[in-house]
């Protein structure tokens, strides 16, 4: 059931909790073998800007058996009005509680997220600590850039998703299909230890993890021989179709734009930057690839304006000549382009030189 009118007429923006946005997917519900929420720790307008959500989305949706649906964290007047009312927090597709769902997914981009996704669990009625749920829980996943550091997570979450999640999405898609079937079998305990034998998976409740005195890290060891000494992150080889066909949404979101991931990864190596150091090695997409992308995206979400996303996109190696192309097949239709995380060298004034004002 839908948050009711008495709720949504008396909070900011309710838009950010109505759901039915251009393009979402809504799938049948009882005819749908697998549940899965994408969870993002922050408001709606922040999360529906995030790369990683839409590519998640369309691969979880392009699979028949699979549903996935999103929520993000509820402004403060939100979360006070579900609480009061005891309604728990739900989906934005199907109004589904998360504690229906078979996996609560979130998405770990910065740490000082990390209370938004208790607070998220609280308001959904999901025990926090992960060895406070049994079977009746759904499981509780991240994944993301800070899951390269799970440990001030790990009492919370049932397994990490390390690197890429294009990379091991299948396997773990199979090992839940696998539960599915069953499920009258096979615990949630003998789940957890199959999913570890998927590289890249880090289940922390197969660990025993200690500490020095002063609070530093010490070592980690398996107690089960189903659980990896080392856990390797995994990298996908060749970066899948650009996403063409993300929801819009009905407010004004942070990067009020379409995107298209041209690479991933850096070379540059600054000592600041986080990302540079754990998304490498450099994948690019072809300046076709990227064209024909434009042109879908385009015609499935109205925007007019495009960002090429990278994280140094002055280093993508056929800049000058994607820009020049993307001007000359779209500048008729006025859309603008958008090129962050420029290095400040003389290449990048005279690439914004080049693009129309």
């Amino acid at each position: 059931m839908a948050y009711p009118d008495s709720i949504l007429f008396n909070v900011t923006k309710p838009a950010r909790y109505t759901g039915g946005e251009w393009n979402s997917v809504v799938k049948d519900w009882q005819k749908t073998d697998i549940k899965i929420v994408l969870s993002y720790p922050d408001i709606y307008e922040i999360g529906m800007s995030n790369m990683a959500l839409p590519i998640l989305y369309e691969i979880l949706n392009r699979q028949p058996d699979v549903l996935a649906e999103r929520v993000f964290a509820p402004w403060v007047d939100m979360a006070s009005a579900i609480k009061e009312a005891d309604i728990p927090l739900q989906s934005l597709e199907s109004s589904h509680p998360l504690s229906e769902f078979d996996v609560v997914g979130f998405s770990l981009g910065y740490e000082l997220t990390y209370t938004n996704i208790l607070n998220m669990l609280h308001l959904a009625k999901i025990p926090p600590l992960s060895g406070d749920r049994d079977e009746s829980h759904p499981l509780v996943i991240a994944g993301g850039n800070c899951a390269l550091n799970p440990e001030p997570m790990a009492d919370f979450i049932d397994f990490f998703v390390i690197g890429d999640a294009e990379e091991l999405l299948p396997k773990l898609l199979d090992c839940l299909r696998e539960f599915k079937s069953k499920k009258d079998g096979l615990c949630r305990k003998e789940l957890l230890k199959q999913l570890a034998t998927i590289p890249g998976i880090y289940v922390p409740s197969l660990y025993t993890v200690e500490y020095e005195s002063d609070g530093t890290f010490k070592s980690i060891t398996p107690t089960v021989h189903e659980a990896p000494q080392v856990i390797k992150r995994q990298i996908v080889a060749h970066l899948p179709p650009p996403v063409t066909k993300p929801v819009v949404p009905f407010i004004e979101a942070t990067h009020d734009r379409a995107a298209i991931e041209i690479s991933r990864g850096c070379s540059r190596g600054c000592r600041f930057c986080h990302a540079g150091m754990t998304y490498r090695p450099v994948r690019q997409r072809s300046h076709e690839e990227v064209l024909e992308a434009a042109g879908e995206i385009i015609d499935n979400t109205g925007y007019d304006e495009i960002a090429l996303v990278s994280l140094s996109t002055s280093d993508y190696h056929e800049i000058d000549k994607l820009v020049e192309k993307m001007i000359d097949r779209y500048g008729e239709r006025n859309i603008a382009l958008s090129l962050p995380s420029l290095r400040l060298m003389v290449d990048s004034v005279k690439l914004i030189d080049s693009l129309p004002t």
